[in-house]
């Protein structure tokens, strides 16, 4: 091991800083205090901006990123971007947050609740916002000792799975070696964490199935083909899929979400519409789902003597985590004085997954003690958790470093 890694090994075991080594100094100092955070955090929760929209939230950020002297990337993105920290020589590692917020109204009657109407941060983006901010400061101390650069990426657009894709296409994953993430969870205590190697989050698709009938007066069915009764039969046996089609061992969900049809009381319409999700852990999984959903859809239309035609709408692949950065991450855990809570996986999906299929990943949970789950209009999260969650991602950031030295 060389004497540069030793030194940013020193640093990683070292751990977190106590609040007290950055609470206290003045703003003009060029350093924000844990308690600045949380503030930047509540900033964002009040102001929240939808996926492709967040152009104040990009503006704030930076600003906060400038004050502290970090370097910003020029990308070409309307909203995002992309900053470092480091020499430039070396490996690099990339940490990211997404920053988008949901067309949610909010109902948790907090003092900084939202005040743009119809939106809301209720998936804790500002939360990961303002934790990637948080690293950033602690790393931006350290930048002379860094045997390499950290990459920050604030994401764009999580909610509709398409900023990840945007951010590579602008360069952000040019020599990574390693790229690492976090989402806050609810249902877990602050100071516990979530990690586990292998798949964490579901893959995720959406589908329109359209069933064709043929119109007629509801007074006489028999002289048409009714979509609606066809449809209804197609709900019930797209269940079977994960019941019978699918092994038991293997987590997946096929859900229906809409079904429309007809505009009024005595017309039995020629169309019907179905949309729904579905998910799974593993992409071989997925695809087996995909070819028995068409089977089926085929099947039910031609015995009611209709049509079935599906459509798919791509989401990301399953979020599956490096065995040996969720090994880091345990350590790291340990070291900071958290709880680690393993075999963590959510059959939500995350758009991180893009990053995972270009370099190792890893994708952590972290407790925030709320009440409500994600996307709940009453969705709040405890802000102590905030100094861990920088804490956690600035050590991962200075022993993924370490280690890929190391491989050099």
């Amino acid at each position: 091991m060389t004497r540069r890694t030793q030194t940013v090994s020193h640093l990683a075991a070292e751990g977190s800083y106590p609040v007290g080594k950055l609470s206290g100094r003045s703003a003009s100092s060029g350093v924000l205090t844990p308690e600045e955070w949380i503030a930047i955090r509540r900033h964002l929760h009040q102001r929240p901006e939808l996926s492709g929209e967040e152009y104040e939230t990009t503006d704030y950020l930076r600003a906060k990123l400038a004050r502290i002297g970090v370097r910003l990337v020029e990308t070409g993105l309307k909203t995002g971007l992309i900053a470092e920290i480091g020499s430039g020589a070396g490996p690099i590692v990339a940490l990211r947050a997404d920053i988008d917020a949901l067309p949610i109204e909010e109902a948790t009657g907090l003092p900084y609740a939202s005040i743009h109407p119809g939106r809301m941060h209720a998936c804790g983006h500002d939360f990961h916002a303002a934790a990637l901010i948080g690293a950033a400061q602690r790393l931006k101390l350290r930048e002379a000792e860094l045997p390499g650069t950290v990459r920050l990426l604030f994401q764009p657009d999580e909610e509709r799975a398409k900023g990840a894709q945007q951010l590579i296409a602008a360069g952000a994953l040019e020599g990574v070696g390693a790229v690492i993430g976090q989402h806050n969870k609810p249902d877990l205590p602050v100071g516990t964490v979530g990690i586990a190697a292998g798949p964490i989050m579901a893959a995720s698709d959406g589908f329109t199935v359209t069933v064709k009938g043929t119109a007629t007066h509801a007074a006489v069915p028999e002289a048409g083909i009714d979509p609606i009764v066809t449809a209804a039969h197609l709900v019930t046996a797209l269940q079977t899929i994960t019941g019978r089609s699918i092994s038991a061992q293997d987590r997946a969900v096929v859900s229906v979400t809409q079904l429309h049809a007809g505009n009024t009381w005595n017309v039995i319409p020629d169309t019907a519409l179905l949309h729904g999700t579905i998910r799974s852990f593993d992409e071989s999984v997925h695809a087996r789902i995909k070819a028995r959903f068409a089977e089926i859809a085929g099947g039910v239309a031609a015995a009611f003597g209709a049509e079935a035609s599906v459509r798919w709408s791509g989401g990301p692949p399953p979020v599956v985590n490096d065995a040996e950065l969720a090994e880091l991450a345990r350590a790291c855990a340990d070291r900071l004085g958290l709880h680690v809570a393993s075999g963590i996986t959510s059959p939500a999906s995350e758009d991180f997954a893009f990053y995972q299929q270009k370099v190792p990943g890893l994708f952590l949970f972290v407790g925030t003690s709320g009440s409500q789950e994600w996307h709940h209009p009453a969705f709040e999260l405890d802000d102590s958790a905030l100094p861990d969650a920088a804490a956690l991602l600035a050590d991962l950031a200075l022993g993924a470093l370490a280690r890929l030295s190391d491989k050099q």
